[in-house]
């Protein structure tokens, strides 16, 4: 699969590099990061690479995982990431998080409009999904400014830190990525 870059009028959105490495080791050691993101702690640089060049790179070859660096299109400056996991049948499932120095931005944002209407265009998708731990208020506020419909509270359906926590699911169809609601 081509892998694109998005620009939108501040935001450039393009596949990670391992130049991003560090970057991405040094975020994801944030506290608030780890509260509701699975990942290893203590987060290790060779963490931060495998998820580069083993999962967000190779990730785009047929298309099943496509990672996005949002960075700002006037300085470079890396400011977060917006990743789809495809789950088939015209499904897939949408992941963010920013830097702390970028929050209350509009980073994460605009990233996903833009992440989710370059899906619904170029990968065919019906539907994308949206889940994150209950608690997470920021997450939640992201997906509801970008369209997303919180449709339910799933019980013990995420699996954190070795124990089952509830989730927040909602979804964006197609039509709602462009303002059309049904």
């Amino acid at each position: 699969m081509r892998q694109d870059v998005i620009t939108t009028e501040w935001l450039t959105l393009r596949p990670f590099t391992a130049a991003d490495i560090p970057w991405v080791h040094e975020v994801s050691m944030d506290p608030a990061l780890q509260r509701f993101v699975e990942l290893p702690s203590p987060y290790r640089l060779e963490n931060a690479a495998f998820f580069v060049e083993r999962l967000a790179a190779p990730g785009w070859d047929g298309g099943r995982r496509v990672e996005f660096l949002a960075e700002e299109s006037g300085t470079g400056t890396r400011l977060g990431r917006v990743g789809l996991g495809s789950k088939g049948n015209g499904l897939a499932e949408i992941g963010y998080w920013v830097d702390p120095r970028a929050r209350k931005r509009g980073v994460a944002t605009d990233a996903v409009r833009a992440v989710c209407r370059w899906a619904f265009g170029t990968l065919n998708l019906e539907i994308i999904e949206w889940r994150c731990e209950v608690g997470n208020t920021a997450s939640r506020r992201v997906a509801e400014k970008a369209g997303f419909l919180v449709e339910a509270t799933l019980r013990r359906r995420l699996f954190h830190r070795g124990m089952r926590v509830d989730a927040w699911v909602g979804s964006l169809l197609r039509d709602e990525a462009y303002g059309r609601r049904r």
